[in-house]
């Protein structure tokens, strides 16, 4: 049978089999004392104190509140971040001033990333009489950022923010080229990592530099970072011990010996998504379906016949441990522990909660298998599907639900009958997700990890179904596609939604980690995502 070869970070399984190398690392995390707590809660308390200052500022609140969230240190004063945003909101909504480009985009912006579904006809007053954005604008370089980072909030049919993305990013692109080193890098940085599309635990380590100088508070926050840093990697690296521990006792690698195995690679995704270090139980068991979505895409991919797999996707929709009997042994051990770890999961979400979301998870599971099934026969018969069907089935297969599902149940407090029947439908949030997630998998130039298995792209069903179109135009279509879903993916988390501001912001985080983890290099390697795994787990800050 063929090989894999996945996933190069020399440190996953180093780190994961040796786990004394975590406890005696440069940023040991049994090493905090009383101290440095006591400094920690004094910088709590000074950047509050410099919040309250700044309310009477409404420009310089918005940059205050829009540093916090690039150093990833606003969880701590969601509450005073909230009443300035709603003293912004009345601000938009009364008599809107003709302030410039940079205050009217970044109020614009800090709105709707909190859900407020502010106009976007305040741009309005930055265009001529024909409708086009006005020439003097052309070099205000900070506002023409600010308003590229704007437009990235945009939702269908917005036209003008359009018109704005189109109109910054040439402008800008221009002055990447004729600017001093630091102001070039800024620039860039704003085109190709905007903050609305880019994880804030990412991008926080450059911005440290980016911001020096601006304010005189800006100090305080830059050191509250820094501590807070250390203390989020140390409660990143007791997770990673369990994530491991429990991955060491359920034994699945030796079971499954062509499966992959990268306990670290798959807890980047909960870690990434679940900003707030209070999820830390969360970000644990997430993990765990997880790892199976990896466990069974190989089994389909690499590893099982097509009876095997029909039988393992019959055994799956019936969820009954005596429905294994006539699957090979590997299946067995597979199913055995799926089975048993979602209950557990269930189990622990029940006690927590109060809804036991059994019936949920394993619908999504037999979905999940349903889709890798029937990508499995059109592959092995040689038939590519349209590619609207492909994309269908796509969506499912991507894995997504299966991960907006569990962190939806695990984040609790706010099951209604029709947040359960979203979740449950593979609609909304999580559709628009897995198409971001779909599509960006088929772009990526590199095959995915170098897998020996087959299972097609969106790509090669388009040029199937558009005789005579080029690769470049069908890759074209696909940026569009996934431009598209942000669209959507935008408006489903404005108010009013069903669904917490912790779920809303995991699923944001859930999209934006996707161009890491499908970022390959020629090697089939992940350099940037390995860069982000060594800053958030490993590295001391700066």
């Amino acid at each position: 049978m063929p090989t894999t070869q996945k996933w190069s970070i020399t440190e996953d399984l180093t780190f994961i089999s040796n786990p004394s190398k975590l406890h005696n690392h440069q940023t040991g995390y049994r090493t905090f004392s009383d101290e440095f707590y006591v400094k920690h809660e004094k910088k709590l308390k000074d950047v509050r104190r410099a919040l309250r200052e700044v309310e009477e500022t409404p420009l310089e609140g918005l940059v205050m509140i829009d540093t916090l969230q690039r150093l990833g240190i606003d969880y701590h004063f969601q509450g005073e971040i909230g009443a300035l945003l709603q003293k912004q909101q009345r601000k938009s909504t009364c008599d809107y001033p003709k302030h410039d480009l940079f205050e009217v985009s970044t109020r614009f912006r800090l709105l709707r990333q909190e859900g407020y579904n502010v106009p976007a006809d305040v741009f309005n007053n930055f265009r001529d009489k024909e409708g086009r954005f006005k020439s003097e604008l052309s070099t205000d370089i900070r506002g023409l950022m600010s308003l590229y980072e704007a437009s990235q909030l945009s939702i269908q049919g917005e036209d003008i923010l359009d018109q704005a993305a189109d109109f910054s990013s040439h402008l800008l692109s221009g002055w990447a080229t004729n600017l001093d080193h630091h102001q070039a890098r800024l620039v860039r940085n704003a085109l190709t990592h905007p903050y609305h599309k880019s994880l804030a635990t990412f991008m926080a380590r450059n911005f440290h530099y980016d911001c020096k100088g601006q304010n005189g508070w800006v100090n305080i926050l830059q050191e509250l970072a820094k501590m807070d840093l250390t203390v989020v990697q140390s409660i990143h690296q007791k997770e990673i011990l369990q994530v491991s521990q429990w991955w060491k006792d359920r034994g699945l690698a030796n079971e499954l010996k062509l499966v992959r195995n990268q306990p670290l690679k798959w807890y980047m995704w909960p870690m990434a998504a679940l900003t707030d270090p209070r999820f830390s139980e969360e970000r644990v068991e997430l993990t765990k379906p997880i790892s199976f979505i990896y466990i069974i895409d190989d089994i389909f991919d690499v590893y099982g016949t097509l009876e095997e797999l029909a039988l393992f996707t019959d055994a799956v929709n019936r969820w009954e441990l005596t429905s294994v009997e006539q699957l090979p042994d590997y299946m067995k051990v597979c199913f055995k522990a799926l089975f048993d770890i979602t209950n557990e999961i269930a189990y622990k979400i029940y006690k927590k909660h109060g809804r036991n979301p059994i019936d949920s998870l394993r619908r999504t599971w037999a979905s999940l298998c349903n889709a890798f099934l029937a990508e499995a026969k059109w592959f092995a018969s040689g038939h590519l599907p349209k590619a609207e069907e492909y994309l269908k089935n796509g969506i499912i297969s991507s894995g997504m639900h299966v991960v907006t599902v569990h962190m939806f149940f695990l984040l609790g407090g706010c099951f209604t009958k029709e947040s359960v029947n979203i979740v449950d439908e593979h609609a909304g949030i999580t559709s628009s997700i897995a198409t971001i997630l779909r599509l960006s998998d088929d772009l990526g130039s590199a095959k995915d990890e170098d897998q020996d298995g087959y299972d097609g792209s969106y790509v090669e069903c388009y040029l199937k179904d558009h005789k005579g179109s080029s690769v470049e135009n069908a890759r074209e279509e696909v940026i569009r596609m996934i431009s598209d879903a942000w669209k959507r993916l935008n408006e489903e988390c404005l108010s009013p939604n069903p669904f917490s501001a912790s779920f809303r912001k995991g699923s944001l985080n859930m999209a934006r980690m996707v161009p890491l983890m499908y970022s390959y290099d020629d090697n089939h390697n992940l350099p940037i995502l390995e860069e982000h795994m060594k800053a958030m787990l490993y590295d001391s800050s700066s």
